[in-house]
C-alpha cells in the first residue's frame, strides 16, 4: 500500500505539467472525479425521482442563452489552438509537449485549461435534459460521452496541457461550434425546425473528428516522437470506441429508421391513390352529396396527416444530443 501511495504522489508532483501548478481544480483528480460521479447520480438516479411528480421546466431562454454561450466558447477555443500552435508551428506527425514559458506555449496551456472547464460545464446538457424530463435522451452514448471528456480534459490541464493531443480539442470545438449552434435555434421553438434538416450531418461529423483522431494517434504508436505511447494508445483506443458507438447511433436512427418509413411511405402513397380514386368516382356520380362528404373526409384525412407530420418532425427535433 505504501509503494501505491508513494507512485501516486510520484505521479502527481514529478509528472504534472510545472505551468498549471495550482490551477482551480487541477491539482487533485478528487474534485473532477467527485463531480462526475454526482452528475451520474442525479441524472440517473436523484434527478428522476426529484422530477417524476413534477412538470417539466420551461427552460426556453435559458436553453437558447447557454448554447449561445457554448458557441462562443468553442469558437475561442478553435481559435487560440490554431493561433498557439496548429495553424503554424506543430507537427501533425509528433509534437512533443512543450513545457516552457514562452508566449505560445503558455498559450496553448490555457486553453487546454479553459477546454477542461467547458467540458465540466457541458455536464449541464444532461441536467437540463432531466429538468425538461426528457429522460429517453440521456442513452448510455451520451453520458459515457460527457463523463469521460472531464476526465481525460482533466488529465491534459494536468500533465499534458500542449502538444500532440492538443488536436482533439480543436477538432472537437470545431464539431461543437455547429452542434450548439443547431441546438441554439431548436430551442427557438417549433416555427424554426424546417432550417434544421441538417441534423443527421452532426452525427456525421462526429464519426469523422474521431475517425481523424483516430488516424492522428495510431500512427504515434509506430514513430520514435518524445510523447507517451500508453496516452497515445488509450486515445487511439477511445477513438475507435467512438466510432463505433457513434456509427451504431447513425445506422440505427437514420439508416434503419429510413427503411422502415420507406414501406409506410409507399402504402400511404398507394392508399392516397385509392382514396382519390373513389373520390373522383363519387364526384361522377350523380349524387352530389355523397361528392362534398367524401372531399370533408379526405380534408380531415390530410389534417390528420399533418398533424403526424408535425408530431413526428417535432419528435425527432427534440432527439437526444450527441456530444
Amino acid at each position: 500500500m505504501s509503494g501505491i501511495v508513494e507512485w501516486y504522489r510520484d505521479l502527481m508532483d514529478k509528472g504534472q505539467d510545472p505551468r498549471t501548478v495550482g490551477w482551480f481544480l487541477v491539482p487533485s483528480p478528487g474534485p473532477t472525479l467527485t463531480i462526475v460521479v454526482t452528475y451520474i447520480y442525479f441524472c440517473v438516479s436523484a434527478g428522476p425521482r426529484y422530477m417524476k411528480d413534477k412538470k417539466p421546466y420551461d427552460l426556453k431562454n435559458t436553453l437558447i442563452v447557454y448554447n449561445f454561450i457554448q458557441v462562443l466558447l468553442s469558437l475561442y477555443l478553435v481559435y487560440e489552438g490554431l493561433v498557439a500552435g496548429w495553424l503554424n508551428d506543430y507537427n501533425f506527425i509528433c509534437q512533443p509537449v512543450d513545457y516552457s514559458y514562452n508566449p505560445n506555449p503558455v498559450r496553448m496551456a490555457r486553453a487546454v485549461y479553459t477546454y477542461f472547464i467547458c467540458k465540466l460545464i457541458e455536464l449541464l446538457d444532461t441536467v437540463f435534459f432531466v429538468l425538461r424530463k426528457k429522460n429517453r435522451q440521456i442513452s448510455f452514448l451520451h453520458l459515457y460521452h460527457h463523463s469521460l471528456m472531464p476526465v481525460t480534459a482533466w488529465i491534459g490541464a494536468k500533465f499534458f496541457a500542449g502538444g500532440h493531443p492538443t488536436l482533439l480539442g480543436v477538432i472537437n470545438s470545431f464539431v461543437h461550434v455547429f452542434m450548439y449552434t443547431y441546438y441554439m435555434l431548436a430551442a427557438c421553438g417549433p416555427h424554426m425546425h424546417k432550417y434544421l434538416w441538417w441534423k443527421k450531418y452532426l452525427t456525421v461529423i462526429q464519426i469523422v473528428q474521431f475517425v481523424i483522431i483516430f488516424l492522428h494517434n495510431i500512427q504515434m504508436l509506430f514513430t520514435s516522437c518524445n510523447f507517451p505511447k500508453p496516452l497515445s494508445f488509450l486515445l487511439t483506443l477511445n477513438a475507435l470506441i467512438f466510432i463505433y458507438m457513434f456509427g451504431s447511433f447513425y445506422v440505427n436512427n437514420y439508416v434503419k429508421a429510413d427503411k422502415q418509413r420507406e414501406p409506410k411511405a409507399n402504402g400511404c402513397a398507394i392508399a392516397n391513390s385509392v382514396a382519390a380514386n373513389g373520390l373522383a368516382a363519387n364526384g361522377s356520380a350523380a349524387n352530389g352529396s355523397a361528392a362534398n362528404g367524401s372531399a370533408s373526409n379526405g380534408s380531415a384525412a390530410n389534417g390528420a396527416a399533418s398533424d403526424l407530420f408535425y408530431t413526428t418532425s417535432k419528435n425527432d427535433m427534440d432527439h437526444g444530443k450527441f456530444d
